[in-house]
């Protein structure tokens, strides 16, 4: 397991019954703007919690603290993450210049062979069998995250950050990517931290939501609506209600 502090990164042995995710006294700050203020977090083995928070809150900060992606940001406190961790972002970051198999297992260790088999594989899974050899201008939005997807199983991470991955996507795209990332996510179960600004996302995708506020988490909500999430449910309009009243969203806003 790798640990953070203080900018710094070492291994550790950790009990086999530990959290993947470990966050402890976690403080970034960007001049005198506390982004992070003294955040407590952990995530189990298999977990895929949800933060939610309004814009500056300390969503994405939260997540390149975990990536290990935040040198040179003034802060303190200890992040534990796993070895294997894997990132999926807004834009799917592929290289224009590659086709989407060489995308998909660029940087990859191990043979060459054995890494494009398991590319192939990840894009099958992802629905993209026979897309090997495509560029990435030739595939839609939707495509390019599927892609990134692949790249980022491919890898059989312990811990994926997706920091929103869907925001930039059609209603209906993002609806099919939602079931896509449910049923990979059964399938290969690493823990998920998935930072989002769509309170029904969260609900549908997670089994725990988290609001963070100035740097500091003011809810935590388990979700237990099992399997299919229905947001005509009554309970899920209530855990909504609950979520959109911690964010300070006017309900008549979200109705208008």
């Amino acid at each position: 397991m790798a640990t953070h502090a203080g900018g710094l990164t070492a291994v550790v042995e950790v009990p086999a019954d530990a959290p993947a995710v470990a966050v402890r006294g976690l403080v970034r700050a960007y001049g005198e703007d506390r982004v992070l203020d003294d955040l407590d977090l952990e995530l189990g083995a298999g977990e895929f919690v949800a933060i939610l928070g309004r814009s500056g809150s300390g969503k994405s900060t939260l997540l390149r603290a975990l990536a290990g992606l935040d040198h040179g940001v003034a802060g303190t406190g200890e992040v534990r993450v796993p070895d294997q961790v894997s990132v999926v972002f807004q834009d799917s970051r592929l290289l224009p210049w590659a086709r989407v198999l060489d995308n998909v297992v660029l940087g990859l260790g191990g043979a060459r062979r054995a890494a494009r088999d398991a590319g192939r594989a990840a894009l099958a899974e992802v629905g993209l069998a026979g897309r090997e050899l495509a560029w990435p201008n030739e595939l839609s939005g939707g495509e390019q995250q599927r892609v990134s997807l692949a790249r980022s199983l491919v890898r059989s991470p312990q811990l994926l950050l997706a920091d929103e991955p869907f925001g930039a996507l059609d209603a209906l795209t993002r609806i099919r990517m939602h079931t896509l990332l449910r049923d990979l996510y059964a399938r290969h179960r690493p823990a998920v931290l998935l930072v989002t600004h769509d309170v029904d996302e969260a609900i549908v995708l997670a089994d725990r939501v988290v609001v963070l506020d100035r740097g500091r988490i003011a809810v935590e909500r388990r979700i237990d609506l099992g399997g299919a999430r229905d947001a005509a449910d009554p309970r899920f309009a209530a855990i909504r209600t609950e979520l959109l009243d911690a964010l300070g969203v006017d309900r008549k806003d979200v109705t208008a």
